[in-house]
C-alpha cells in the first residue's frame, strides 16, 4: 500500500567511508581551471546530526545518480544502516526527537519550483528502520487519496523546527490560515502537538490572529508573536498556569527603543533576546518577567556587528552562545567547553570549527563542523576522552582548499563619511595590482550581505582570475541601526554611492584595473547593477543582472504575475517606509528606475531570470529588454522557465555561470586583450 514517495528501506549496509570517499579522487591539475560542476553541483554528503544521547549520528548522503538518502551510524558497533530513502524524491530535513526517533521530510533536488507537484510531508523512523509512519501527505491530489488514512495530515502542515530537550515522540506542526484578499496573506497559524507513533493531533489555543510561535527549552509553547498591521505583539504563556499574557508590542518598522527580539529559552526558563543599546549594536540580554524590561547589561555585545546567534545547551544547562561576528563562533561560558574547543582548534588551526554537543550525551563524541574562506564545510566526529577526529564528510569533497582564494574584510569611506565594510576576495597566485574586478552587490537589500567563508559563485569567479568586492552598503543590516537606517528610502542614492564609492577605493587601492571593471547582483543586487551602469557608466565596463528589480513601481503595482509574495501588508507598512511611498516618492522613484533610464545603458549586459519567480518576476526582465535593446545590440536575457528567486538546480547554475564566465572573458577578462 506504498507509493513511490513512501519509505523503502533498503537491506544493504554502507561503508562509513563511502561518504566521503569521493574526497580522495585526484584534484584536477593545478595549471587547468576548477571544473565549474565542482562549485555548482549538489553535495553527495550534505547534513549530519548527533542523537541526543550521543551514541547515534544521523546523515544525509546521495552519489551520482541516486536520491539523497538518510542513514543512521551506531556508534558503539561503527555500523551504518540506511533508514529511509524515496524512489523518486530526496530526503529533506532531518532531526531527532529523542534517542530512537527521527522525523524528516521530503526535497526533489532535481526540480526547479516550477516542476514541483508535491509538498514536503512528514515521516518518522525509529533509528534501525522500524516504526515507520507518515505523518502529512506529500500531495492532496488524486495520486495518493486512496491511500490516505485518518491520522495522515493535509500537505498543507508543517515541522516546527524547535525541539526542546529531544525526549518525547511528539512534535509541534502549524498550519496556516489565508484570508479571502488578492493575495492569499496568511491570517493566522495555528499549533498541533503531533504524536509521531500515532498521527494524532492536539491543538494549541491561540491567544490572538498568531503569526509565529516560539518554544522553550522543554519543547512547549512560551512565546506567541501577532501581527496586527505594522504592530507587532508579543504573548508570553506563563508555565504556572498555562494562560497568555501581553509582554510587550512595537511598531514593526519605525520603533527604535524597547524593542527586542526574542532569541530562545535558556534551561531555567530565562527568555534571551537582541536588544539595541545607546551605542548603536544589538548585544543578547536577558528579559525581565517580573518588570517587562531588558536588562541593562549584555550577555553577548559586539563591538563592530549586531548580535545574530543562538543558544548552546547540554541537558539542563546553558553551555555558551553562537554568534555570528566576521565569522561564526561560540563563547563558551564554562572551563570544560573552553578546553574542548581548544583542543579541536589545536587539531584544525586553519579552520573557524563549531562544536554541537549532544543534548544528554553519554558519551565522548562531539560534532565539529568546520570551515574557511577556501575550505568548504567538512564534519567531524571528536572524542573528547581519545582526542581523535574522524572525518564525516565533505559538502564539497572535490574543491581542494590550496587552490581556492583567500578573502577579507576591508573598510572604505564613501563621499559622505560613512564606513562601510566590505568583503575582498583576491585570486590565487599573490598577483594584487590591477586585477579585473567584479563588484558583486548582494541582494535584500535590508539584510546582512556575507561572512567570512567559503562561497560558490565568489571562489568560481576568482578561479577565473577577478577580484571579487562585495560591499555592505548603507541600508545592510549587521553593522548597527545607524548604518541600517541610513540606507531607508536611498534605492539609487546613497546606497548606490556607496557601491559606486567602494569601487574607487578599489582603484586607487591599485587593485582593480579601471578599465575592466564588472558589476553585478541578484534581485536588489541586480537592480544596483542596472542603476551602476546608469549612474557611473565611467566605473563600469558591463553588467551581470539575475532575478532584479528593474522598476521600484512594480514592486508595488504589478508585475505580470498572478501570485505576489511580498504580502500587502509589507506593501502597504513595510515597504514605504525602507524604500518609498509610490504617491509621495513618484519622482524619486522614476529618478531612480532602470526602466525608466533604460535607453541610458549601452554597455554589454547579460540578465537572466526564473520563469515562476514570484518575489521579482521574469516579466521584470521582459519590460526592461524591450526598453534597452533598441539602443544597446549587446543585451542577453535568459528565462529558466522552472526556476524561481534563484537558481535551485545544479543544471541551471552550471548553464548560468559558464554563461557568465564566457561573458565576462569578452568584455574584461584576466587575459586583458578584450577587444571592447
Amino acid at each position: 500500500m506504498r507509493t513511490a514517495f513512501l519509505l523503502t528501506v533498503s537491506a544493504a549496509v554502507l561503508a562509513l567511508a563511502s561518504l566521503s570517499a569521493a574526497h580522495s579522487q585526484s584534484p584536477a591539475p593545478a595549471a587547468a581551471p576548477v571544473p565549474i560542476e565542482y562549485f555548482f553541483d549538489n553535495p553527495e554528503f550534505s547534513s549530519a546530526a548527533l542523537a541526543p544521547d550521543a551514541r547515534s549520528l544521523a546523515v544525509r548522503f546521495g552519489g551520482k545518480g541516486t536520491r539523497d538518502r538518510l542513514a543512521v551510524v551506531d556508534l558503539d558497533k561503527n555500523a551504518i544502516k540506511v533508514v529511509a530513502q524515496f524512489q523518486s524524491a530526496d530526503i529533506g530535513n532531518f532531526y531527532w526527537i529523542d534517542n530512537e526517533r527521527l522525523v524528516y521530510d521530503t526535497n526533489d533536488k532535481r526540480l526547479g519550483p516550477g516542476a514541483r507537484q508535491f509538498a514536503p510531508g512528514l515521516f518518522a523512523v525509529n533509528r534501525d528502520g522500524s516504526g515507520f509512519m507518515q505523518l502529512i501527505a506529500v500531495s492532496d491530489g488524486p495520486r495518493d487519496a486512496s491511500r490516505r488514512t485518518n491520522t495522515i495530515l493535509r500537505s498543507d502542515h508543517y515541522l516546527v523546527q524547535q525541539f526542546g530537550r529531544q525526549d518525547s515522540k511528539s512534535v509541534y506542526i502549524t498550519n496556516a490560515k489565508f484570508g479571502n484578499g488578492n493575495n492569499d496573506e496568511v491570517e493566522y497559524i495555528n499549533l498541533m502537538r503531533l504524536d509521531t507513533l500515532t498521527g494524532r493531533t492536539e491543538h494549541v489555543k491561540r491567544p490572538g490572529l498568531v503569526k509565529g510561535w516560539t518554544l522553550d527549552h522543554k519543547g512547549e509553547p512560551r512565546l506567541a508573536t501577532l501581527v496586527d498591521k505594522d504592530i507587532q505583539t508579543l504573548m508570553y504563556r506563563d508555565p504556572a498556569d498555562g494562560n497568555w499574557r501581553k509582554l510587550a508590542s512595537f511598531n514593526l518598522y519605525k520603533d527604535n527603543e524597547n524593542v527586542f527580539n526574542p532569541v530562545a529559552f535558556g534551561p531555567d526558563g530565562t527568555l534571551y533576546v537582541s536588544a539595541w543599546s545607546s551605542d548603536d549594536k544589538s548585544g543578547l540580554h536577558t528579559f525581565d518577567f517580573a518588570t517587562g524590561r531588558v536588562s541593562a547589561q549584555p550577555v553577548i555585545k559586539l563591538a563592530d556587528f549586531d548580535f545574530s546567534g543562538s543558544l548552546v545547551t547540554s541537558r539542563d544547562k546553558l553551555l555558551g552562545v553562537r554568534y555570528l561576528s566576521d565569522a561564526r563562533a561560540t563563547a563558551w561560558f564554562g572551563p570544560d567547553m573552553k578546553a574542548l574547543q581548544a583542543k579541536v582548534d589545536a587539531l584544525l588551526p586553519s579552520t573557524v570549527n563549531l562544536l554541537d554537543v549532544a543534548a544528554r550525551a553519554e558519551t565522548p563524541w562531539v560534532l565539529v563542523t568546520s570551515y574557511s574562506d577556501v575550505q568548504p564545510t567538512t564534519i567531524a566526529l571528536f572524542n573528547a576522552e581519545t582526542g581523535k577526529l574522524n572525518k564525516v564528510g565533505d559538502f564539497h569533497e572535490r574543491i581542494v582548499a590550496s587552490q581556492m582564494a583567500s578573502q577579507e574584510l576591508v573598510r572604505y569611506k564613501t563621499r559622505d563619511g560613512m564606513d562601510i565594510p566590505a568583503w575582498l576576495t583576491i585570486p590565487k597566485g599573490g598577483k594584487r595590482k590591477d586585477l579585473p574586478m567584479v563588484v558583486l552587490v548582494h541582494g535584500g537589500p535590508h539584510v546582512r550581505g556575507g561572512e567570512w567563508g567559503w562561497k560558490s559563485d565568489v571562489q568560481f569567479l576568482a578561479s577565473r582570475g577577478y577580484a571579487v568586492l562585495e560591499p555592505e552598503f548603507r541600508g545592510s543590516k549587521g553593522y548597527g541601526e545607524r548604518h541600517f537606517r541610513a540606507g531607508w528610502k536611498q534605492w539609487g542614492l546613497a546606497m548606490q554611492n556607496d557601491i559606486a564609492d567602494g569601487t574607487r577605493w578599489a582603484i586607487a587601492q591599485g587593485i582593480a584595473d579601471p578599465k575592466r571593471i564588472c558589476i553585478a547582483g541578484a534581485s536588489y543586487g541586480g537592480y544596483a547593477t542596472l542603476m551602476g551602469l546608469v549612474n557611473d557608466p565611467d566605473l563600469y565596463k558591463c553588467g551581470i543582472n539575475w532575478i532584479g528589480v528593474t522598476d521600484i513601481n512594480l514592486l508595488f503595482t504589478g508585475h505580470g504575475s498572478a501570485i505576489d509574495d511580498a504580502g500587502q501588508t509589507y506593501k502597504q507598512y513595510g515597504m514605504p517606509v525602507l524604500i518609498g511611498d509610490p504617491k509621495e516618492d513618484a519622482a524619486r522613484f522614476k529618478a531612480t528606475s532602470p526602466l525608466e533610464q533604460a535607453a541610458r545603458i549601452k554597455q554589454p549586459l547579460l540578465m537572466a531570470y526564473g520563469g515562476v519567480d514570484q518575489r521579482v518576476p521574469h516579466y521584470h526582465g521582459r519590460k526592461f529588454y524591450d526598453a534597452v535593446k533598441p539602443g544597446n545590440p549587446d543585451v542577453e536575457l535568459i528565462v529558466y522557465d522552472d526556476e524561481g528567486h534563484g537558481w535551485t538546480q545544479p543544471k541551471t547554475r552550471v548553464d548560468f555561470w559558464s554563461r557568465v564566465e564566457k561573458f565576462l572573458d569578452r568584455h574584461i577578462g584576466p587575459s586583458g586583450t578584450q577587444s571592447k
